[in-house]
């Protein structure tokens, strides 16, 4: 019989030593710090509040940032979506989906559930990350031209690898697992329209659905093995295709980790407008006055149109600091005219300033047919100005990515800034940093001092 895609996989890292080449070691360290200082940074927010309300229950778990331990379904719920809900976590190029945002609250809640070592945990971090990075490949964008949220979709499967992973499942239980979270996975891009919370919780559900469907496997539960290629299969279900590339998703599986060049956000917005958020600071500081841009056009790929750019009218005009996330518009006017793009610049009065709305109002776009998204994020800006003159910016690469990469005195920065905002102390800032660089020499993984 021939093996399926989940075999193939399951052969490709079960059973396998749990070592880690440099690059995914520091990896999975940037990951665990950037996910806990956003989830401080998040900590006191509303939506935070509301599903903390809605699904704590007492266990062993640490919800970083507050007080006391959860079970591991609630921690990996609330912990999942602290770390995405300001749009500030890690990202895939290739995808765009954020795997740390799922694999590292799944895995820190499994480790103190099971009293795991920090080997075995970051082992599942790296398994789950590389699961959900290769799924990119299979059918590029049609996820979401489908309706639906990669990172929450990839996600179930990517976090029920790397629990299975953690816990040491045999291979026929690890692709059970797969096969089981195939039927949890959920998450539609409806949250587009109004900028409602969903989104926000996506990963959350994926980490915990991930857990969930992991220790089903391991008690005997069984689920599809041909998960992926199957009639009925996942990218049937999720990309209305049965045409899927698995040879790109397969190759040098075990042996090349994909996820090592995962990105790090040094904007709080959706991934695609980072490249045109660093043109349009570049023009200010070569000296562009705002009050003579007459229009901004700029060149797009067709694949971010319907998430970032339209409707256009709505985009020129969010209606609060989460629909501002995922406008382009919104991006360049508060790029332009506060030199940042960070948490404090999508704060409701800022996003309600008429000077940033008027900015905003005069950007529109073009399609550009030879852009290489989803594999590269590119900006391009074109400003005319009041006295004819035309002004032009344009950047190949998203910084924070595989062509410019954040520093670990720069994820480290981000970290620090991320607790302030939280309104944690310098000194509880430093301690949980001190903790986070040292996970890795931990026998027994113990998060607790991440508790408020």
């Amino acid at each position: 019989m021939t093996l399926s895609i989940s075999e193939q996989l399951a052969q490709a890292f079960v059973s396998k030593e749990h070592v880690l080449d440099a690059p995914m070691q520091a990896m999975c360290d940037a990951l665990m710090i950037d996910v806990s200082g956003l989830c401080v940074a998040a900590r006191n927010t509303d939506y935070v509040e509301a599903t903390y309300k809605a699904s704590f229950e007492d266990g062993p778990c640490t919800v970083i940032g507050h007080v006391g331990g959860a079970n591991v379904a609630a921690a990996a719920l609330i912990n999942g979506t602290a770390t995405h809900g300001e749009d500030y976590d890690d990202t895939y190029e290739g995808g765009p989906i954020h795997a740390g945002a799922v694999v590292v609250p799944a895995l820190l809640a499994t480790a103190e559930k099971h009293q795991l070592s920090s080997s075995a945990m970051f082992w599942g971090v790296a398994v789950g990350s590389e699961i959900m990075c290769r799924m990119c490949d299979v059918a590029p964008k049609l996820v979401h031209k489908a309706g639906f949220h990669p990172t929450a979709v990839f996600g179930a499967i990517g976090a029920a690898a790397g629990v299975a992973s953690a816990l040491g499942l045999n291979a026929q239980q690890w692709v059970n697992a797969l096969g089981i979270a195939g039927s949890m996975a959920s998450g539609i891009i409806e949250y587009l329209a109004e900028g409602s919370w969903t989104k926000r919780m996506h990963p959350g559900w994926a980490a915990q659905s991930g857990y969930r469907a992991a220790r089903m496997a391991q008690e005997g539960f069984t689920g599809p093995r041909t998960l992926f290629e199957g009639a009925h299969g996942f990218f049937h279900a999720f990309a209305n295709t049965d045409d899927g590339h698995f040879e790109g998703m397969l190759a040098h599986v075990g042996e090349q980790w994909i996820s090592s060049e995962m990105a790090f956000k040094p904007y709080a917005c959706g991934t695609m407008a980072h490249p045109y958020i660093d043109c349009a600071r570049k023009l200010i500081h070569q000296g562009l006055k705002v009050e003579e841009i007459v229009s901004i056009r700029c060149k797009t790929a067709e694949g971010i149109v319907h998430r970032l750019w339209e409707p256009l009218a709505n985009k020129q005009n969010p209606p609060n600091g989460y629909a501002a996330k995922f406008s382009v518009p919104y991006a360049i006017a508060v790029g332009m005219l506060r030199d940042d793009a960070g948490l404090n610049d999508y704060e409701q009065e800022v996003v309600m300033d008429e000077a940033v709305r008027s900015l905003a109002a005069k950007v529109s776009y073009e399609i550009d047919p030879q852009n290489p998204y989803p594999k590269q994020f590119t900006g391009h800006v074109l400003v005319e100005l009041k006295n004819g003159q035309v002004l032009e910016a344009e950047q190949g690469f998203f910084r924070g990515g595989r062509d410019a990469p954040m520093s670990r005195a720069d994820l480290e920065r981000k970290f620090l800034a991320n607790c302030q905002y939280g309104q944690w102390s310098s000194s509880k800032a430093k301690s949980a940093l001190d903790l986070l660089s040292s996970l890795r020499e931990q026998s027994s993984v113990n998060i607790t001092s991440l508790r408020a």
